[in-house]
């Protein structure tokens, strides 16, 4: 176990400092980025793997570990988009909506068992997606929102209100974010084998059943990453100013 271990630390040392080099020799700004993100993913992932191997059959300590990821993400896509109470209420609402009302269809149905193990898996997945999702929403409306604020304008000064004078905008937001989604899904098995699909194979499920859970998962994402796009990209509609630009 410890020679698997050192061996992958090698292997991500040596992948992190190829993408260190080549966005260095490039001159990308924040080159750094991708080492300290794998980094901190590192710290991150060890403290979570032993603690959810005391309590990912304890359905009060998953529920507790899905809250806690569903306040970073959260608070993560607010940071993204631009902190304020504002912001922090519609992405809280936006993925909060999103996940519940996706996750409740998931198990009311039966489409996957409800037990902490699977309760846990495919909702870390699905808040994971969300943020994404949100990020993307935000990021993108307001990138549109100020580059086409001459047409904006326009709209209001024919009669509009700032929600009808952006309402394409907005729209086109919600398309943009799901984009990414939408491609895994219709490649998967053709150009990718998702994590969900390969892990449950590695747990020694069967390929079928592995198959069935993928698609339940990428199903789950769309819809939640759909509810999401719609509540943020409505939320931030109804604009009366132009856009401060995004870092």
């Amino acid at each position: 176990m410890t020679s698997v271990l050192l061996d992958s630390l090698v292997g991500v040392a040596i992948l992190i400092a190829l993408a260190t080099g080549v966005l260095w020799f490039y001159g990308v700004p924040h080159r750094w980025a991708p080492a300290l993100a794998v980094a901190r993913g590192v710290v991150q992932l060890a403290a979570v793997s032993v603690i959810l191997t005391g309590v990912i059959t304890n359905g009060a300590w998953v529920a507790l570990a899905l809250v806690v990821m569903f306040v970073v993400a959260s608070t993560t896509s607010t940071r993204r988009i631009g902190w304020s109470r504002q912001h922090a209420a519609m992405i809280f609402t936006a993925m909060g909506t999103g996940i519940a009302v996706t996750l409740t269809i998931v198990f009311v149905t039966g489409t996957i068992e409800f037990s902490p193990r699977y309760v846990l898996a495919i909702g870390g997945i699905v808040i994971g997606n969300s943020m994404s999702i949100a990020t993307l929403a935000g990021r993108r409306f307001t990138e549109m929102a100020r580059d086409r604020w001459d047409e904006v304008e326009a709209w209001m000064s024919l009669g509009a209100t700032p929600r009808q004078s952006t309402h394409a905008l907005a729209r086109d937001a919600v398309y943009a974010a799901l984009i990414p989604s939408t491609d895994q899904t219709k490649t998967t098995g053709l150009v990718t084998l998702p994590g969900a699909f390969v892990g449950a194979i590695f747990g020694g499920v069967s390929p079928l059943e592995a198959g069935r859970f993928q698609i339940v998962v990428l199903a789950a994402i769309m819809a939640a990453g759909a509810i999401t796009a719609v509540i943020v990209a409505a939320w931030m509609a109804p604009v009366r100013v132009k856009p401060v630009a995004l870092k």
